[in-house]
């Protein structure tokens, strides 16, 4: 009786042993994660992360891989097939992003969508008069692409909130980016994000050109401003990143702008070309922070700034530059997803250069699309400058397809459509303005 206690405690001993045992092992792996998170945290500033954001984001995350089998460079089979299947002028049309004048599709436009196959369109106030007309106008864009095309277009929009909006007038506006980061409030910036989402997908939008990581740090910049979060690198990665994840999270793209930094300007690059005379271990230490920190929180889409820095490339803008796009956007901050030009019909590049030798050298420099905002004639020199680059050789194919396989990717992995809308809640968006203004 003796012996069998003694033999019943040590195996009740060694039991124990082994379970707090196995629930130490279970735990490692959490300290580990929690231990990369927060040295990652280190490395920039403040990202502003959310479980529930992250949760969302896989929702929109490209699922092919397991569904179709995956190449070795990660091309879909689908994707694959897709570019196999185009012709030049196709992919050409892949890369570029036209606005137009009117309130609804003209002829110009219409030949522009069908037979140069542009792969995205951006809207202005100047097309908006009534939300049922920007419904109008949308739904029709998508039903010309979809005639005569199987890949879904692009429709963009600048809507930021406050000082820059393009919504009919019924909406009810957002507070503008400064008045954000003065609240210092991550779950207000996000719900602001949700509700730019919101409106724009109401009216059949798929891409808004926000949020503005610019740091405001030059008093004096007259195209930044309250666009802008702040005036330190720390409130504006933390808000902008927030706005970024609410944008997505309702499966708009966001289009973080403009790299790689516009704060420290005293010219405004729609009327002439901004020089800054910061070197590279001061952007590294400032303007690209921001950047930086969207890349890491996944960031799907950059638009580059027409920004002359010497330090860097003294021949040309930001927008035109190797060195920035390639060597730094891509390689050094490890951007992989889709770079599109500011619009080309800026001063700062229409003073200066020639649209269609500008638009070659902004595919040489690595940009993805090419923005061109107004004028039927810039159009169509872009076309057929691009086309001409590639024909002799200036351009390789190679290059193109660089680009038209993440527009793909990218239209794929927010599964994007032009499949029609046929009704609007506007009670239901001015109530989340409402909800937010309220905050303040």
């Amino acid at each position: 009786m003796k012996i069998n206690k003694i033999w019943n405690g040590l195996v009740f001993s060694f039991t124990l042993i082994m379970i707090i045992s196995l629930i130490g092992c279970n735990q490692a792996p959490n300290y580990n994660n929690n231990q990369d998170h927060n040295n990652d945290a280190e490395n920039f500033t403040d990202e502003g992360s959310r479980d529930e954001s992250n949760d969302q984001q896989e929702d929109i995350a490209d699922e092919s891989d397991e569904s179709e089998g995956s190449q070795p460079d990660g091309v879909t089979n689908r994707i694959k097939e897709k570019m196999d299947s185009m012709s030049i002028d196709e992919k050409i049309g892949q890369m570029l992003m036209f606005g137009f004048e009117d309130t609804k599709i003209n002829e110009e436009t219409r030949k522009l969508i069908e037979d140069n196959h542009i792969g995205g369109v951006i809207l202005f106030k100047k097309n908006i008069t009534g939300s049922q007309q920007l419904l109008d106008l949308n739904n029709q864009i998508k039903e010309i692409n979809s005639v005569h095309h199987d890949t879904p277009i692009f429709i963009s929009v600048d809507e930021e909130g406050g000082l820059v909006s393009r919504m009919p007038p019924e909406i009810i506006n957002l507070p503008d980016s400064k008045d954000i980061g003065k609240s210092n409030n991550s779950e207000l910036a996000f719900k602001v994000g949700e509700a730019i989402g919101e409106r724009v997908s109401l009216f059949g939008f798929n891409m808004t050109m926000a949020p503005v990581l610019d740091i405001n740090s030059n008093p004096d910049n007259p195209v930044i401003g309250k666009r802008a979060f702040g005036d330190n690198k720390e409130i504006v990665s933390k808000m902008g990143i927030e706005e970024m994840k609410g944008i997505q999270s309702k499966s708009i793209i966001p289009v973080v702008k403009h790299f790689p930094g516009h704060g420290d300007t005293n010219v405004d690059s729609h009327l002439g070309l901004p020089v800054v005379n910061h070197g590279l271990e001061r952007l590294r230490q400032m303007e690209l922070v921001p950047f930086q920190n969207a890349v890491n929180q996944q960031a799907d889409m950059t638009m580059v700034a027409h920004i002359l820095l010497p330090e860097i490339d003294s021949e040309y803008p930001s927008s035109l530059s190797k060195n920035v796009i390639t060597n730094i956007l891509r390689e050094e901050l490890d951007f992989n997803g889709v770079v599109i030009t500011d619009d080309l019909t800026m001063g700062a590049i229409i003073k200066n250069y020639d649209i269609g030798e500008a638009s070659v050298k902004a595919v040489q420099a690595g940009n993805d699309i090419v923005l061109v905002c107004h004028g039927h004639e810039n159009k169509m020199k872009v076309v057929s400058s691009l086309t001409k680059a590639v024909k002799d050789g200036t351009i390789s194919e190679e290059r193109i397809d660089e680009s038209v396989e993440r527009i793909l990717h990218l239209k794929e992995k927010y599964n994007l459509s032009d499949s029609l809308l046929n009704d609007f809640d506007l009670n239901k968006i001015n109530q989340s303005s409402e909800e937010i203004l309220r905050a303040f």
